[in-house]
């Protein structure tokens, strides 16, 4: 039997969004972006790692656990696919950060990323340039038991 666990969340887009960093990506809940933040794929968000289920956080912090991010903007999706770690405290208040590196801080939601602010869909990320452009998060944390 599989344990899975799926949070929502949503957020905005903003103009300083470039989506250039070559190994993590970053959702927060911060309204204000300069263009130094070239991993942050949308703010504003409704929840930070700190406010997620329980139920999700217990099964990101099993050794094998897999996690799965899914951006929906104006019909155009792109889905991220990491693993979960014992080391993931997954308590920061506002930032959600998936890496391709093993590196792990309160910020990290996965590790071990398929992709980075880099790999996104260039269309996505021209809507995401628009402060108005909602964005739909679905995270989905799965452990095989």
């Amino acid at each position: 039997m599989a344990l899975r666990v799926v949070e929502e969340i949503r957020a905005y887009g903003h103009p300083n969004i470039r989506a250039t960093h070559r190994s993590t990506l970053e959702i927060t809940k911060e309204e204000n972006l300069t263009p130094r933040g070239d991993c942050i794929i949308a703010i504003k968000a409704n929840k930070g790692l700190y406010e997620l289920s329980n139920e999700f956080k217990k099964i990101v912090r099993k050794d094998g656990s897999k996690i799965k991010l899914i951006i929906e903007v104006e019909g155009l999706k792109e889905e991220i696919t990491g693993y979960g770690s014992p080391k993931l405290t997954l308590n920061h208040p506002t930032d959600i950060v998936c890496r391709k590196s093993s590196y792990t801080c309160s910020r990290t939601l996965m590790i071990k990323a398929n992709k980075a602010a880099i790999d996104f869909n260039r269309e996505i990320i021209k809507k995401l340039k628009n402060p108005n452009t909602l964005v739909k998060i679905t995270l989905i944390a799965e452990l095989s038991e």
